[in-house]
């Protein structure tokens, strides 16, 4: 199971998914251009001693990111507000990256339609979004549930 951050703008928040990567084994890939310079500094606060522990690859932007996971033959299953498919309806598989989008503006038309598949986490009517780390743990745990996939 993979985690890809399209384009982050906040290095806490990214600090605190890659700290979670970390304590659940999975690869953290981030797609630049990000919002701050991705540097260990950058992660430091969040992300504290476990940054040593989780493996990251970075990648220079989406259309790399896309040319790599197709080559992996990874299924790209993009969490978004605009799916109507809820994300514990959907089969989890070790051979799917799943997206988040930018926590100011999601992914561009481009990006949404390259995705295999479209997840919601739905939320109260009139409030918009989960904080991304806490929508990553909570996607991450069912996917890794149904995958077996959690640390011994």
């Amino acid at each position: 199971m993979r985690i890809a951050l399209y384009e982050p703008d906040i290095p806490q928040n990214t600090g605190t998914i890659l700290r979670t990567c970390a304590c659940l084994g999975l690869e953290a890939h981030i797609i630049e251009p990000a919002g701050f310079p991705v540097t260990d500094r950058a992660f430091r606060r969040a992300g504290m001693d476990y940054l040593d522990q989780v493996t990251i690859v970075r990648h220079v932007d989406f259309a790399s990111f896309d040319a790599w996971r197709r080559q992996e033959r990874l299924t790209l299953v993009l969490m978004t507000t605009a799916a109507d498919q809820h994300y514990l309806e959907h089969d989890f598989r070790d051979e799917q990256v799943i997206l988040f989008g930018r926590e100011s503006a999601g992914v561009p038309q481009a990006v949404h339609d390259a995705a295999d598949v479209r997840l919601v986490i739905p939320v109260r009517e009139g409030l918009r979004s989960l904080n991304i780390a806490v929508s990553m743990a909570m996607v991450a745990g069912e996917a890794l549930r149904q995958t077996a996939g959690f640390p011994r």
